[in-house]
């Protein structure tokens, strides 16, 4: 009879939660840079994308914090096998709702959006999922303690 507890998970388990921390790693430093508003980010768009992000309200803003630096710490969770991974990954996937509320309802700059704009707006909420159902294999499967 094996013990759940000591499962060791599978080399894939290592590899997809190193990337997802690069990943999530990617995002905390464009809300870091966003935050601080450095110059690296003002590089990144023109004067009138930096207006648009400038008047976005402070909830949303805190969405995009919760959103990254959570998931970036249940990563971390992951690595170090810890059950409250999942726990983080949907506080994440609940503040990526919001921010994709703002992005997609209230904000109507989106319409000139291009595809690598929109392909982020499917892309970033498609990992949240994945990740909540990684944690829960590595839960089912004895890997998180």
């Amino acid at each position: 009879m094996t013990n759940l507890s000591t499962s060791k998970p599978p080399v894939w388990f290592w590899i997809v939660s190193v990337l997802a921390l690069i990943w999530n790693g990617m995002g905390v430093n464009a809300y870091l840079q966003q935050a601080y508003d450095t110059e690296a980010h003002r590089a990144l768009y023109t004067a009138e994308q930096l207006d648009v992000i400038s008047q976005q309200p402070a909830w949303y803003t805190t969405a995009f914090a919760i959103a990254v630096f959570c998931g970036a710490l249940g990563c971390i969770a992951l690595l170090l096998r810890k059950r409250f991974a999942k726990l983080l990954f949907i506080c994440s996937f609940i503040a990526v709702l919001v921010q994709m509320y703002y992005n997609l309802i209230q904000n109507s700059n989106l319409k000139d959006a291009g595809a690598f704009e929109w392909s982020m707006q499917i892309a970033i909420p498609v990992i949240c999922i994945l990740m909540i159902l990684l944690s829960n294999k590595g839960i089912a499967k004895g890997w998180l303690k």
